[in-house]
């Protein structure tokens, strides 16, 4: 029988890893994305960024974030080796074996976590795109990884109170894969900092005319959406925790059917209205609509019916539409629509969830969703303004106009074109 225990341990571990590469796989989603969103003279400056980031995410949240989190030993961050003998009595006190719970790897665990981490910062790295500093960025990256996203996370997915005080699990808050806890907190992040920084120049007239920058890329722009698109059924089908028996080999697929559908209605539903504002097809909105159904469905992506996930898609892919325009009205400068995919249609999925999920509440949901963006928001603005008063945030008018490559990187993506 102990044959047939280790068999599960090894494929939940290894269904753990998969998705994690998966997720992993969605850092260069954004990097590709961001870069052909950007223009030329900024390119070198964003990848640079999306790198470093995931870099920074991997050290600060073994070293810090993980503890935080779900608690542990420090820079170890509770991340033990493995008890065979305790792994296996554990199964043993179960009836059937695989019709327990998820056991894995305690490394396979921080693997996947520490992927979400650095997926929170990608969405950072979009919205204050083409004139933030280099620097100020990274030193942002130490404080959100390490701290801001830890803590936020151990109030929902680590079971600790808030400040405790309360858990936000037992007011009826639910967040399966992370609309809220990921998508919303790094958005509440991004819109702290694009408040600090402002604008890019000539972005917007005098009269608050809103002038169009287009990227310099868009076959990498919808590369990298191609891109988050696959690595999303690792974001929401490793969520499940487990594999290895009938019941939960059908909710991932499961999973990963409404996770492709509500991308699909998120796509064409932007894609629809942007006809219908613009009188052309807006590829920029095509791509944001199906993230939007993705971080729209991400909040509870087992419990819909197939149908259903994509009228959730659908109304993201409405909401992302119109939010990138209200931002734009409101000033509000975001180069690839980081705060309305993630951060608007966060909340729009968070909302979604009792609609199909008898165990979440719709009060829980906002007290949730408002804890979280509170938190993460007062938190990020607090950073950012230290930030700016010891090192500044914004690059020089000067350097702004050269492109952000060679002022911070010191070379082109494109030396051999003209710059954007």
């Amino acid at each position: 029988m102990q044959e047939v225990y280790h068999l599960q341990y090894a494929m939940d571990t290894f269904y753990f890893l998969v998705c994690g590469a998966l997720v992993m796989w969605m850092a260069a989603g954004f990097a590709m994305l961001e870069a052909g969103l950007v223009r030329s003279k900024n390119t070198t400056e964003i990848l640079t960024k999306n790198v470093a980031l995931f870099a920074i995410s991997c050290i600060m949240y073994l070293v810090v974030g993980y503890h935080i989190m779900y608690g542990g030993d420090w820079f170890l961050s509770g991340i033990q080796d493995v008890d065979v003998a305790s792994t296996l009595s554990d199964f043993e006190g179960r009836e059937g074996g695989f019709e327990g719970g998820s056991i894995y790897s305690g490394a396979s665990d921080f693997f996947f976590q520490v992927v979400f981490v650095a997926t929170a910062m990608s969405i950072v790295s979009g919205a204050v795109a083409e004139r933030m500093k280099l620097w100020a960025f990274l030193a942002f990256a130490v404080v959100m990884t390490a701290v801001i996203y830890p803590l936020e996370g151990g109030w929902t997915w680590g079971g600790n109170d808030v400040f405790g005080m309360y858990n936000l699990g037992d007011m009826g808050f639910s967040d399966f894969a992370g609309s809220g806890i990921v998508h919303m907190a790094g958005a509440a992040a991004a819109l702290a900092g694009v408040l600090v920084l402002g604008a890019r120049k000539g972005k917007y007239g005098p009269n608050g005319e809103v002038r169009a920058i287009p990227g310099a890329n868009l076959p990498l722009a919808t590369l990298g959406t191609f891109i988050l698109w696959m690595g999303w059924f690792g974001f929401n089908g490793g969520s499940v925790l487990k594999l290895g028996d009938i019941a939960n080999a059908n909710s991932v697929a499961m999973v990963f059917l409404n996770t492709n559908a509500a991308a699909a209605g998120g796509a064409i539903a932007a894609l629809i209205l942007a006809r219908i504002l613009f009188g052309k097809a807006d590829l920029t909105m095509l791509l944001n609509g199906a993230l939007a159904g993705l971080v729209a469905i991400t909040a509870e992506p087992s419990t819909p019916s197939a149908l259903g996930a994509t009228l959730i898609g659908v109304v993201g892919g409405l909401i992302v539409v119109v939010s990138i325009l209200t931002l734009d009205k409101l000033k509000i400068d975001d180069p690839v629509g980081a705060i309305s995919v993630h951060g608007v249609v966060g909340v729009w999925g968070l909302l979604a969830v009792p609609l199909t999920n008898d165990g979440a509440t719709f009060g829980g949901q906002i007290a949730g969703a408002l804890t979280i963006f509170v938190w993460v928001f007062v938190a990020s603005l607090v950073v950012w303004l230290i930030i700016k008063a010891i090192m500044g945030v914004r690059v020089s008018e000067e350097e702004e106009y050269e492109g952000v490559d060679l002022a911070e990187c010191g070379m082109e993506a494109y030396p051999e074109f003209n710059k954007n």
